[in-house]
């Protein structure tokens, strides 16, 4: 049986992932047998890995990114369960709530409900950012965590990290950003949201989103060792005697393609892909506007717009991957597989479609 080929991204408009670095796509296949959760085994990926934990913590302003602690996860969702682990695992409160905006990825549901954590959800204000007074409202001594968001998914708002994680070190609880696809836009922007703008305890940061690395290769980065020791556990059967991973097997080359991205993009590969990007959402924003739709501005390159339903399945059904936002908005990322071009095609369709 002849076996199909991958879908194109020329309308792939929905996506947080894209199109790998061709040097991730190579070394991701040079690696792809190897194991880092076995690391004694396979100690040239487990080099790599440090690699990748350092490149990843340059990005995120570490103040010590050669010492920085983490690993190459499954992607966000992992980092953030993780994140969720690490922190009820370092609480002394016999009964552990996690607070996270309404803004918050759903992996936190997910995290919830597999650690038997309360998950305390606060609104966020009209801007789509937490709301700082109902997160001081949320907080109390059975805390484990506070979640901010550096780049939502559906609106790519910045929540304001820095008073997060005051709020969360006054109640005793540890402070998480997720920055899962914002984490390789936001160093060439002027938002606060890293370890250097705040005391943050961890961070997700994922490669293959924005930093253009092979599928999977998320990112989960702490700022002291003591985060990753609170989620080891003894492997005895390995020469490695102790393991944080989540998922221990885990291919080689989601961490040799991160690795591989990053040195090929770092910083400036990134940051004109950021430029281009943003250029992008600007324009698709202000073409909506100027058709009469309901545009929230764009913070980072995401568009989201109030978009009837007939419209909206219209441009689905003539090959357009695009998805809503939980109210309902059309919304498209502009990763740096979306072109200028194709956004032009999107709107040509559209405006058929309106005839």
């Amino acid at each position: 049986m002849q076996q199909p080929e991958p879908q194109s991204f020329d309308r792939v408009l929905s996506s947080m992932c894209t199109e790998p670095h061709p040097a991730a796509r190579e070394a991701g296949e040079r690696f792809l047998a190897t194991n880092p959760g076995d690391p004694a085994t396979y100690d040239a990926v487990a080099s790599l890995e440090e690699r990748a934990v350092e490149l990843l913590a340059t990005l995120a302003d570490h103040p010590t990114p050669t010492e920085a602690s983490g690993y190459v996860t499954s992607g966000g969702t992992e980092a953030n369960v993780q994140a969720v682990r690490s922190a009820r695992n370092r609480h002394d409160a016999s009964d552990v709530n996690v607070v996270v905006p309404e803004s918050g990825h759903f992996s936190f549901h997910k995290a919830a409900g597999l650690l038997d954590v309360e998950l305390r959800t606060v609104p966020v204000d009209g801007d789509y950012r937490t709301r700082t007074d109902a997160v001081s409202a949320a907080v109390d001594e059975s805390t484990a965590l506070v979640v901010g968001v550096a780049g939502s998914t559906e609106y790519g708002r910045v929540d304001p990290i820095p008073e997060l994680t005051r709020i969360a070190h006054d109640a005793g609880a540890r402070m998480h950003v997720d920055a899962a696809w914002g984490g390789f836009i936001l160093p060439f922007t002027g938002h606060e949201w890293s370890f250097d703008d705040a005391a943050v305890d961890t961070l997700t940061i994922d490669p293959h989103k924005f930093g253009q690395a092979a599928v999977p290769a998320g990112g989960l980065l702490a700022r002291d060792a003591a985060a990753l020791d609170a989620l080891a556990v003894d492997t005895p059967y390995l020469e490695t005697r102790s393991q944080a991973t989540l998922t221990g097997t885990r291919s080689g080359a989601g961490v040799a393609g991160a690795v591989a991205a990053m040195e090929a993009l770092w910083p400036d590969g990134y940051r004109d892909a950021v430029k281009r990007a943003s250029g992008n959402a600007d324009w698709l924003a202000a073409a909506l506007a100027d058709r009469g739709y309901d545009v929230i501005e764009p913070e980072l390159p995401l568009v989201a717009a109030s978009f009837p339903e007939p419209e909206f399945d219209a441009l689905r059904e003539v090959g357009w991957k695009i998805s809503r936002t939980a109210s309902g908005e059309l919304r498209v990322v502009c990763m740096p597989h979306v072109t200028r071009g194709a956004l032009r095609a999107f709107v040509a369709d559209l405006d058929r479609i309106r005839a």
